[in-house]
């Protein structure tokens, strides 16, 4: 039998029914329409349904919903829209930091968590972020340029 749960997300209280044990990532997509996280692995391995719980990066395809009542959650789809850009937003577009653009979803928010955190990560700190992320298209040195861009972009 469902439950119904508040769930925290995007600065707004969410009500939802799902079972307790609903991945996360099933509820934001599913219940919620939220699309920015993506079904990947359903493992935690590939990263491309990453959110942010409390400012952190975290794989949702695995993360029971109603754990995530006791977080705020934040989703891709609060930092921009096409007309107002987040400086991350931006710079993944200015340095075509994708190709097939499946990851982009948890590259960002990793960038973000990161750059939340540290205003001036050096290329091994980036990487060491990132490194949950799997990218397949070979599109890492431009993330990595995207990420770094975005970096002085947020200090102004």
């Amino acid at each position: 039998m469902p439950d119904q749960l508040t769930l925290h997300i995007n600065g707004k209280e969410q009500e939802v029914n799902a079972l307790p044990d609903t991945p996360l990532l099933y509820v934001l997509r599913n219940n919620l329409q939220l699309n920015g996280p993506k079904y990947g692995c359903g493992i935690e391995r590939c990263g491309s349904c990453m959110v942010l719980l409390n400012g952190k990066a975290a794989p949702s395809c695995r993360i029971p919903c109603s754990n995530a009542a006791h977080f705020t959650i934040t989703t891709l789809e609060s930092l921009g829209n096409a007309e107002n850009l987040h400086p991350i937003q931006k710079a993944f577009i200015e340095h075509q930091a994708a190709q097939c653009g499946y990851c982009m979803n948890g590259m960002i928010m990793c960038a973000k968590a990161l750059l939340e955190e540290n205003s001036n990560p050096t290329d091994t700190q980036i990487r060491q972020a990132l490194q949950r992320v799997l990218c397949r298209c070979g599109s890492h040195s431009r993330i990595i340029a995207a990420v770094k861009s975005a970096a002085a972009a947020m200090k102004q």
